[in-house]
Formats: structure tokens, sequence, C-alpha cells
């Protein structure tokens, strides 16, 4: 049979025209194998939604209709932001404030009288406190409260001069401070210097808003509860936080903590009296009475400094009645943390 012969061609070049598109072939169908082994994403000439939007599966191995979204990487931008947990912990509440609740509790008190009260309490365990009615340039009378500040003037004076009370001085400070003597006061208050010795006194003991009676009328000294607190917490406190030596603050302790069987009223209501000193003074010019009352007491097995100054009473009953409540509710107050 005669060959039939391609003109212009070699039977060489014939094999090799017809193995190059063989070979191409073989390569096309490696490069896709190896692109879908790799996982690479689909051509999309750009688009990067085109599949989705097409539902053309193009190169993809898996249809675009099962794919999932993945999960987040730990190199998420850090403004990603996602729905709380429901087992994550509640954010914290606001803190109390304890002279507003002291204020919202004394205030059905308050508007069951005319008359005016500053108190301070102290738990003397972890310093929690509250206070209420302490305003700057606002003071009341100290009647016979004075007394404990007259003893602390007189035993300092005592240290600085490195002795120890008389005998006499001793029986002044008895009848001062368990009976409240005003006989046994009127010498004291000459033997500290009057005003001038109490107030450099109370400089030395912390107390910042307590000015002495003009001449003879200690009972007329000006305070604050807060100014109170000051100077029990100088007699009941450490030798770190008082001016006054171990001695004297004992010595102090035991005569508050023996007062007279009628006088033990005022702070004491609010738990058990560990040391007591109370005032009381009819004002002449409107016939209202000042009733204060400062100590130290112990309740549910806290100790508590607790003061408060009265004026405008209707009577001293009245005003008794108006220091009991008060004290009871600061130191409720200060029991609950703030929270009563």
């Amino acid at each position: 049979m005669p060959h039939h012969r391609i003109p212009g061609a070699t039977r060489g070049s014939v094999r090799r025209r017809t193995a190059f598109p063989v070979l191409a072939a073989v390569a096309a169908v490696v490069f896709l194998a190896v692109w879908v082994a790799m996982d690479f994403p689909p051509l999309s000439n750009g688009d990067s939604d085109a599949i989705s939007r097409s539902g053309d599966p193009g190169w993809s191995a898996t249809p675009a209709t099962t794919v999932t979204p993945a999960a987040p990487s730990a190199s998420m931008s850090a403004s990603t932001s996602f729905p709380a947990s429901p087992s994550s912990s509640p954010s914290p509440s606001p803190s109390v404030d304890p002279d507003q609740v002291l204020s919202e509790q004394l205030a059905p008190i308050l508007k069951a009288t005319t008359a005016s009260l500053s108190v301070a309490v102290l738990d003397v365990e972890d310093g929690d406190g509250a206070d209420y009615g302490v305003r700057a340039g606002k003071t009341y009378d100290t009647a016979s409260i004075v007394k404990v500040d007259i003893l602390a003037a007189l035993l300092l004076k005592a240290q600085d001069q490195g002795r120890v009370l008389t005998a006499l001085e001793k029986k002044y400070a008895t009848s001062m401070i368990r009976v409240s003597d005003n006989a046994s006061a009127d010498a004291l208050w000459q033997a500290i210097g009057g005003a001038g010795g109490l107030d450099a006194a109370n400089k030395r003991l912390g107390l910042t808003a307590t000015t002495g009676g003009s001449g003879a009328l200690w009972g007329l000294t000006q305070s604050t509860a807060a100014d109170q607190l000051v100077l029990l917490s100088a007699v009941f406190g450490d030798d770190s936080d008082s001016p006054l030596g171990a001695g004297s603050r004992t010595y102090i302790q035991g005569l508050m903590g023996g007062i007279a069987a009628d006088q033990d009223w005022g702070v004491s209501a609010a738990g058990t009296v560990t040391g007591l000193k109370n005032g009381w003074l009819p004002r002449s010019a409107t016939g209202l009475w000042d009733i204060n009352s400062i100590g130290r007491i112990v309740a549910d097995g806290h100790g508590y400094l607790v003061a408060v100054l009265t004026s405008g009473s209707v009577s001293k009953e009245a005003g008794i009645s108006l220091v009991e409540k008060a004290a009871k509710t600061a130191v409720a107050v200060s029991a609950s943390g703030g929270s009563a």
C-alpha cells in the first residue's frame, strides 16, 4: 500500500507534534491534582464571594453550600466583640456610703423631733465608722461630757511634770467622772488653766473643732461628735495612737467604767458599756435641753466608740430618748458595714 506523506513534514516531526498536546494535558491534570490536594481556594477572578453567590463549586473539592465559617483565630482583632457568656461573673455592686445610710436611718427619728443632733461611731476592731450632722462650723455645748476632756488635760500636765496625780486630784477626778460633780470639775478646770489649758491639751490630742468655754463656763465648751470620737480614741486607743500614757488611759477607762447607776443611759443603750460619760444642760434662754453622751460599748463581739451630741430637746427625758435612738442606729449601721 502506498504511503501518504504530509507535505513538508517528516515522521519525526509528526511524533513531536502529537506528543506535545498529550504532555500538556498530563501536566494540566497533575497541576489540578496538586491544587486540590493542597486545598487552595477556588479560582474566582478576584471576587472572594463569587462562588457563594453563584453556587458554582468551581475548582473547590467541597461544594460551597457545605462550607462552615472558621473559628476565630488568636490573631483576630482585639476590637472584635462577642456576646457575654451566661456564666460570666456579675459586675461588682457599687460601694455603699455609711454616712448616707446613717442619714437615711436617722431620718424618721429626726422627723419626730425639733431638736438637732450630731452622731459619730467607730468600730475599734476594723476601723469602719459613720457620722451624721458633722458640718464645718457647727458645734454643740458639751455640758458635762467635757469632764473627760478636763481629766485628759490634767493627766497630760502630770505626765509633762513627771508625776502622778495627787490624792486630792484623784478625789476630784473620781467624783467629777463617776457622779458628774460640778464642784470637782470647777477645781480641776482651774488646775489645767481653764480654756487655754484645755485647748493646748486638745491640740496634742488631735481635737480640731473643740474650744474651751470662756471663764469658768467649762460646760459651754464647744465641740462636735467627730472631735469627741478623737478624744475617745485617745483614751481607749493604744500607745502608738495616743499622747496619753498607758497608766493615764487605764485610769480614765476605770473611772468611765464605774458611772453611777442613775447616770447609766445614753450610748450605753446600744450595747454593753465599758466606758461612759453623759452631759445634760437646760438652757435658761430657751428652756430647751442639751443632752450628750460619749463612751465605748460592745455589741455582737465588736467594740464601738460612740458620741452623740444634741441640742433643743423639750425635756431631759426627750433628749435622752433621742440620744439612745441615735446611738442604737449608728451602731447598727456600723455593724452592718453601712448596709443597714
